[in-house]
Parts: structure tokens; C-alpha cells; sequence
């Protein structure tokens, strides 16, 4: 009980500053790529969030992504496209030192609610190794429940080993896959 006190504490008080704190970006994890989900309903909420870049992990095809911003009046240069991860651990590996070179601390992160838990524990251990914080958005989908408990247990351990070791469980992609 006395060792679990100061992590609890440390964690309240990580929860109450992140209420306070004004996101600097929007992340995004790219999902399917047939319906563009998560692309349209982050067009829409860029637009009420107007001076925030947005930086989109994976998904759709660059064209099909930028057509959708532009139909919403979203300025191409506020996107920062990347196309280097292969799973969702690497969705958060492959940008979190963009994000922390461009001395972003806080962000929205949107990814569709039946996916939220698992990237929520995987930004938990990867963003939150580098001192970045994040509120999540959830995009509603036509699924009813999230995904299994498992996959979120697997992802945090590969999280863990990544702020250890900076292995992810697969080969990364050159830099060469990566498009501003």
C-alpha cells in the first residue's frame, strides 16, 4: 500500500493537469481504408479546432486522405502524413519524436471508439515515457464492442519493451515511407 501511494498520487495528479492543458495537435491513427472513418470525422473536428496540425499515423492512401481534408476547407499545410508504422504500437513509436521535436505536450488523439482502450494504453506508456500527454476522441463505428482485453495487454507489454529497449516486435520501415 505505501509503494502503490505515490504512483496513485503521480497519476491524479497527471489526470488533473491534463484538464488544464490546452492540446497543441491532433493524432490520429489511421484505420480502414475503404470507409475513411477517422479521416472525415477528424476533418471535421480540425475545423473546430483551426490553428492545431494534425498528424495522421497510417491509413488511407495519401491522395484519398488529402482529398478529404480539402473538401472540408482544411489547409494541406496543417497535415503531416506518415506512413511508417505497420500496427498500432508503431503508429505511436514512429511519430512520438516528431511530436516531441516540434515541442508538442499535449494532444487530441482520435482514433474509433471500439480501438480506444488499446491505444489509450499504448499512448499511456509511449507518450507518456517522453512527457507528452493526450485527451481521447473517439470516432463512433458500427461496432458494438471494443476489442479484446488481450490485445491491449500484448500491445502495453510490446509498449513497455519498446521504452526499454526501442524494439517494437517488428522491423520499422525506412524513413522513405514518410510523406509532409
Amino acid at each position: 500500500m505505501i509503494l502503490t501511494l505515490p504512483l496513485v498520487t503521480l497519476w491524479g495528479y497527471k489526470e488533473i493537469q491534463g484538464q488544464f492543458t490546452q492540446p497543441q495537435a491532433i493524432l490520429v491513427l489511421g484505420g480502414s481504408t475503404k470507409k475513411l472513418e477517422r479521416e472525415k470525422f477528424t476533418a471535421d473536428f480540425a475545423r473546430k479546432h483551426p490553428n492545431l496540425p494534425i498528424w495522421i499515423s497510417g491509413g488511407s492512401p495519401p491522395t484519398a486522405t488529402k482529398k478529404v481534408f480539402a473538401k472540408a476547407g482544411i489547409n494541406h499545410q496543417r497535415l503531416h502524413l506518415d506512413y511508417r508504422a505497420n500496427n498500432t504500437v508503431e503508429n505511436f513509436t514512429t511519430l512520438v519524436e516528431d511530436l516531441e521535436k516540434n515541442n508538442i505536450k499535449n494532444v487530441y488523439l482520435v482514433t474509433s471508439d471500439y480501438h480506444m482502450r488499446r491505444a489509450t494504453v499504448i499512448g499511456e506508456i509511449v507518450l507518456g515515457s517522453r512527457g507528452i500527454n493526450f485527451k481521447p476522441v473517439s470516432v463512433p463505428s458500427s461496432s458494438s464492442q471494443a476489442e479484446p482485453i488481450g490485445k491491449s495487454i500484448r500491445d502495453g507489454v510490446r509498449s513497455l519493451v519498446w521504452v526499454a529497449t526501442g524494439y517494437t516486435g517488428k522491423n520499422e520501415l525506412p524513413d522513405n515511407n514518410r510523406i509532409r
